[in-house]
């Protein structure tokens, strides 16, 4: 018997198999992400995020029917203002671009220009229903906020993104820092995405990396206590959590309701965040294959 995703998941993974640490070339992550598309767990998987240097080279010609209907998040590795010629590329290939992610600062910048010119190009974007402007966690984060929030409550499709891990410790962010965006966000109603270090669901030590991860269901767990109107104490005691009880106690209580603020996050691999969904009991393992 095939299994339903509960709502409270619906499209949580975005599927980023081409990005590290998977890295897979762009026909293997194809042919995986139709798989997933057609597999019992769908409901869990969001786009296919692909890097704008990737379209804007043409690499998707000749690897797309374009009667598939092909559905994807445009990562803007190539800046804001490339946007649009990336974006040109899809249409011929039958391509959609559902959302577009691009950071609008680097650390240190301040993030206002970066938005000005992304709020700019919405207009440019035809079919994308969601545009996240990747912000940093330092100078100017409350004024960008304020701006996205504005830009919202005119109609604008546009939200927030974070980074929560890296390649280096100040990438990643204390959960007391991570809790303090996440309600931040709840208190100006807007949604917000995640990408890097969130490999597993429980906050964790990797011997790898050598850094302390945020888990995934820490974070849910989070967002729902935020969205609740819990303090920010209260949001960052679940994002430091090492026990998974109290974060599968506090999402098994909304399994059935849509996520509120958190969108999701990018991962390289589908089936990592599912077997650990199905281990901590929030996905129903019991399907045929």
């Amino acid at each position: 018997m095939s299994t339903q995703l509960p709502a409270l998941l619906d499209g949580l993974v975005d599927d980023a198999a081409v990005f590290p640490p998977g890295s897979a070339t762009l026909p293997d992550a194809l042919t995986a992400h139709r798989r997933h598309r057609t597999a019992w767990y769908t409901d869990l998987v969001g786009p296919l995020l692909i890097p704008a240097s990737t379209v804007s080279a043409g690499e998707l010609s000749g690897l797309v029917d374009p009667g598939e209907g092909l559905v994807i998040g445009l990562i803007g590795d190539t800046g804001i203002g490339n946007l649009p010629f990336a974006l040109s590329f899809l249409a011929p290939d039958g391509v959609t671009a559902r959302q577009v992610e691009v950071a609008v600062a680097k650390r240190g910048e301040d993030p206002l220009p970066g938005i000005a010119e992304l709020l700019r190009l919405t207009d440019t974007m035809p079919g994308v229903e969601a545009v996240y402007a990747e912000l940093p966690l330092t100078f100017g984060l409350v004024g960008a906020l304020d701006a996205i929030a504005a830009a919202r409550a005119v109609g604008v499709p546009i939200a927030a993104k974070f980074r929560t891990g890296g390649l280096a410790a100040e990438l990643f962010p204390t959960p007391a820092e991570l809790a303090a965006v996440i309600c931040a966000c709840r208190d100006r109603d807007l949604p917000f995405k995640l990408t890097a270090g969130l490999h597993q669901a429980v906050r964790h030590l990797d011997p790898e990396t050598g850094f302390t991860h945020h888990g995934y269901a820490n974070v849910l767990a989070a967002t729902l206590a935020a969205a609740d109107g819990e303090s920010v104490g209260r949001v960052a005691e679940l994002l430091t959590a090492l026990d998974p009880r109290p974060l599968v106690e506090r999402a098994t209580a909304r399994l059935h309701e849509p996520r509120p603020l958190w969108v999701g996050f990018g991962s390289c691999s589908i089936l990592e965040p599912l077997t650990d969904l199905i281990r901590l009991g929030l996905v129903n393992g019991g399907y045929d294959a």
